[in-house]
């Protein structure tokens, strides 16, 4: 792994809240193991091992009962690492890939009989190298007719530019913690406002009320990003998903605490309705009714 890479927590505290039966992680990975399912070539950055076993450990540990696993850029198109992980899961598990144009629809339905139900677009330079919006489009066209949606990851900066093409894709989006928003601005600032009104204009675009770990500036307790997830939860009861984004890729500031991260849970969803909406529900909905 890269230098700077911060391993995943080993020894994760044991969540004080208990989730609802048959709660949903809609928001992991698998990392590897490399020496069997190699890291792409054209990689940003090369990440520690975090293989299916560790993923599905974590699970039980940490209460709940189903995965969705989502490719990360460290592997690329190259998705034999997530089937993998489906395969051994059944039906606990389910996954959102990441494909080329090029991809037929007898691959497109041999991902589906493994449980795939979306693709990613990666939209953080950061991470990946840029892809025409064009090239998105034929993808979302090849899926459209197996009924999977589209997640899409950018960070706060990039939405003015990338919110006409996600309208356009006319139908299913997630969007990826909460579009990253600034939360040193606050909940009423512009930035976030303008996300809220993506959300509220367009029934058909997602979020995930997750990665309190990457916005913050209160690592203590993530206090901070509370308020931005509380609100989405409230306002769009029906089209948010929670995940803890194990392993963790590329954090910088610190080693998240799984367990601590499970804890934010009841602060963002106070009510038991919001709990059972947000982490069964939603997920079920999304991921397990086709």
């Amino acid at each position: 792994m890269d230098a700077d890479y911060l391993p995943f927590h080993d020894n994760p505290s044991k969540p004080e809240f208990k989730a609802p039966i048959g709660a949903v992680d809609a928001h992991c990975h698998v990392f590897g193991p490399a020496e069997i399912f190699p890291y792409s070539a054209e990689r940003k950055y090369t990440p520690c091992d975090a293989p299916k076993s560790q993923l599905f450990a974590l699970r039980d540990y940490l209460g709940f009962s189903r995965n969705v696993i989502v490719q990360a850029s460290c592997h690329g198109s190259d998705n034999a690492a997530l089937l993998d992980a489906l395969d051994s899961a059944g039906d606990l598990a389910r996954g959102v890939a990441v494909v080329s144009e090029n991809i037929t629809e007898t691959e497109l339905q041999h991902m589906h009989k493994r449980g795939v139900r979306g693709v990613r677009f990666n939209f953080v330079k950061r991470l990946v190298e840029t892809t025409p919006k064009s090239v998105f489009k034929n993808i979302a066209n090849k899926i459209r007719s197996l009924g999977w949606h589209v997640v899409v990851y950018f960070e706060a900066a990039d939405l003015e530019e990338i919110a006409p093409f996600l309208v356009e894709l006319d139908m299913t989006v997630v969007v990826d913690h909460m579009g990253r928003p600034d939360v040193a601005k606050g909940v009423a600032h512009n930035d976030f406002q303008r996300f809220v009104s993506l959300l509220d204009e367009n029934p058909n675009i997602w979020t995930k009320v997750s990665c309190p770990e990457r916005l913050t500036n209160t690592i203590s307790d993530y206090s901070d990003v509370v308020p931005f997830a509380k609100y989405l939860v409230e306002r769009f009861p029906s089209r948010v998903l929670w995940g803890t984004d194990w392993p963790h890729p590329n954090m910088k500031s610190h080693v998240p605490d799984d367990g601590k991260l499970v804890d934010v849970i009841p602060l963002i969803a106070p009510t038991a309705e919001s709990q059972q909406a947000l982490l069964v529900d939603n997920p079920m909905k999304l991921y397990w009714s086709a």
